[in-house]
């Protein structure tokens, strides 16, 4: 299925704006295009990273499986570059430019566009939400930028990253946790679903150091954080308006992990050993992202 839409780059996608004869005639790349599509090959040791990449972390184990495939079937896909200083500065595909100098590549194809920095943000977070699933705080952070920065509204960002805007909401909050509790799920250490429930508790860095220690589920740590906190009002653990009264906790806990890693509304109804879930989508793209999910074609 596809929903690409005549109008401006961002509005049709990475591989648009990957697939285009993109190359900016005013870039300063010695190197003459030799493929299709205004793909040129680029000098490495000319590329500098996007300071503001949202990703902080990277998978080196992964990066480095990327590495041994790029020596045996070369770069599949350019990676898209801006005209920077006397180089160029990566606008997407830093996993790939990374992985090619371990692969000890010269150079690396790449598409050259003159792009200005609100674009570059987006378009930086727009492949990693969609292409590798950041941290939740690496996400947030992404999004803090595009308000702080470049003006946006949660709106704004649900429809540029195809994700409902409640999910922008949810994770924005999470940047008001405690530094210990925002360490814990950008290592890892935590699930944004602990991350959620912890936040409803009086103390969420004790509670979230339970929560490492004791290897407590998102359940568990739900379950505490009512205890400690009797009679809370709304919270960023209530999700949405749904009654759940008569809903097991278990599933309760399922939808609200499965509905932070796609972005969307989940409902699961259970009945025995088997059920319904239900994704709810609030436009085309996101419907397009859903089946390019489903069956593992790239995004």
């Amino acid at each position: 299925m596809s929903t690409n839409r005549p109008g401006s780059g961002l509005g049709r996608g990475l591989s648009a704006l990957l697939g285009e004869q993109a190359a900016s005639p005013s870039s300063k790349s010695d190197v003459a295009p030799n493929r299709p599509g205004g793909v040129r090959e680029i000098e490495i040791g000319r590329i500098r990273p996007n300071p503001d990449q949202p990703r902080v972390q990277f998978n080196e184990e992964a990066i480095d499986e990327l590495a041994d495939s790029i020596m045996e079937r070369g770069v599949l896909q350019p990676i898209l570059l801006r005209p920077h200083g006397d180089g160029f500065e990566i606008v997407a595909g830093e996993r790939r430019w990374r992985a090619a100098q371990k692969a000890r590549l010269h150079t690396i194809p790449a598409i050259v566009r003159e792009i200005d920095d609100s674009n570059t943000a987006e378009i930086a977070l727009i492949e990693n939400v969609q292409r590798e699933d950041l941290n939740a705080i690496e996400e947030a952070e992404g999004y803090r930028q595009l308000i702080d920065r470049h003006g946006h509204t949660q709106d704004n960002i649900a429809k540029l990253v195809h994700k409902s805007r409640s999910h922008v909401a949810n994770l924005l909050r999470l940047l008001d946790l405690p530094e210990f509790v925002r360490q814990s799920l950008l290592r890892g250490d935590i699930t944004m679903g602990h991350a959620r429930a912890v936040a409803t508790a009086p103390d969420p860095e004790a509670l979230t150091k339970e929560v490492i220690a004791k290897g407590l589920s998102v359940r568990q740590a739900e379950q505490r954080a009512r205890v400690e906190r009797p009679g809370a009002g709304h919270d960023i653990a209530r999700g949405s308006a749904r009654n759940y009264k008569n809903v097991d906790a278990d599933v309760v806990a399922l939808e609200r992990q499965l509905g932070d890693t796609l972005g969307l509304k989940v409902q699961i109804a259970h009945n025995g050993q088997k059920g319904v879930v239900t994704l709810s989508y609030s436009s085309l793209d996101q419907l397009d992202m859903i089946c390019q999910r489903l069956t593992g074609e790239p995004i």
